[in-house]
């Protein structure tokens, strides 16, 4: 069945908006999507017909707690989580790993060690660094390689140890877009004794995400970037997650995962998280004709992330192409697959700010600087220099959008 961009497209308003006569080009998609109506009108329904807290006996109250419930299923379907119950909620991932990683540490003793890696996004390196400084552990990094952008495991191999508690890795790149070898990571972890945090922030909109598969621990994501509300979502293993002493006040579920999810959620987040869910499992219902919501999911990010790919190849060559540029990332066109559409590049003369604002200017939305990756755009060498600027094409974007943002960025730069 084809891939109808037209009947995406028609799903999200915001693609419809113009400014001073320009249509807007939203290719800022790493660092959070547009949302399709069915989202905004879930998340007003619930404001205007369940807007209570859980646990009462009344409609409004019963109502709130049917949303949970829904969105609980949902994110456990879309990351093939084997119990609903296995699904934190918090503000957004960087929040979720504060929080979870003063839980975690409690488990770790001084002098015990922990992984973090050099190719991610700081909500996944510096609250375990705070972690490590709390609890006297020590910490060890697992480099890649700035030629071919990927980790090389046999590092890993070499730092793992007995004394080995928690590795801690993304599933793909938000400023170079490597999709990291998640399963192999996770096993070597696992045979050495430890936990395993992944963050999956910037995978999950883009390729099927199984935690069962995976074989981690802990994966976190956000739904504001795969087409839902600014919200967090954590997947904890069971067994891990009720080994944990939450940081709650007393009158707080004790329950699994309740203890983990402080204070009053955002319901009408949750009722938004279902919908972009059910918008991403209607693509796979109408485009490909699954059937069934976790089939329906699984087969709604295949035929994306192939859509996807030819985007990232036709970004990736017309930039290549540009006098001075530099892309920060994999380019060959047989190794694409390891790579989401995320796609960062430097210039020899121009600033990654000044191009961003020179883009911005004919209504091109993209993005600037470390993009809180600060540890790979140090091993790249380009942190103090202002980073990178970073492309960030997604399902909804067209062709015709990345040869308008190709052609505006070779007048920047002839200038």
């Amino acid at each position: 069945m084809a891939y109808d961009l037209a009947a995406i497209r028609a799903q999200f308003p915001s693609l419809a908006i113009e400014d001073n006569g320009k249509p807007r080009v939203y290719l800022d998609n790493p660092a959070g999507t547009q949302v399709p109506s069915r989202v905004v009108d879930a998340m007003s329904e619930c404001l205007l017909t369940s807007n209570a807290n859980v646990g009462g006996y009344f409609a409004t109250s019963r109502a709130a707690g049917t949303i949970v419930a829904d969105a609980r299923h949902a994110m456990a379907d879309l990351l093939n989580a084997a119990s609903p119950d296995e699904i934190v909620f918090g503000q957004n991932m960087t929040s979720i790993t504060l929080h979870m990683s003063r839980s975690i540490g409690r488990l770790f003793r001084p002098g015990d060690e922990i992984v973090l890696s050099r190719m991610d996004h700081d909500a996944n390196v510096w609250p375990w660094v705070m972690m490590a400084r709390d609890h006297e552990l020590e910490i060890k990094w697992l480099p890649f390689d700035t030629a071919s952008f990927e980790f090389e495991l046999e590092v890993l191999d070499e730092l793992l140890t007995d004394r080995t508690r928690l590795v801690c890795v993304g599933a793909a790149s938000n400023l170079t877009g490597t999709l990291n070898d998640v399963v192999a990571i996770c096993a070597k972890a696992r045979a050495a004794g430890a936990l395993t945090y992944i963050d999956a922030v910037q995978s999950v909109p883009h390729v099927v995400t199984d935690v069962q598969a995976i074989g981690c621990d802990f994966l976190a994501c956000s739904p504001y970037k795969f087409f839902g509300p600014h919200q967090g979502v954590l997947y904890g293993r069971r067994e891990v997650l009720e080994q944990l002493e939450a940081y709650k006040v007393r009158p707080a579920p004790t329950d699994v995962p309740g203890r983990f999810e402080p204070g009053t959620q955002s319901h009408e987040g949750f009722a938004g998280i279902t919908a972009a869910v059910e918008y991403l499992a209607w693509i796979g219902e109408t485009m490909v004709g699954a059937s069934g919501r976790p089939a329906a999911l699984r087969a709604a990010m295949r035929k994306l992330f192939d859509y996807e790919q030819a985007l990232a190849a036709q970004l990736i060559d017309g930039l290549r192409e540009l006098d001075g540029v530099t892309v920060q990332g994999i380019t060959a066109a047989d190794a694409l697959e390891r790579r989401v559409p995320t796609v960062a590049f430097t210039h020899e003369r121009l600033a990654p700010d000044a191009i961003a604002s020179a883009l911005a200017e004919e209504n091109i939305f993209v993005w600037s600087g470390h993009n809180y990756a600060v540890e790979v755009a140090r091993a790249l060498g380009i942190l103090e220099s202002g980073g990178a600027v970073r492309i960030g094409p997604v399902h909804y974007n067209s062709a015709a959008e990345i040869d308008v943002t190709l052609e505006a960025l070779r007048e920047i730069i002839e200038a």
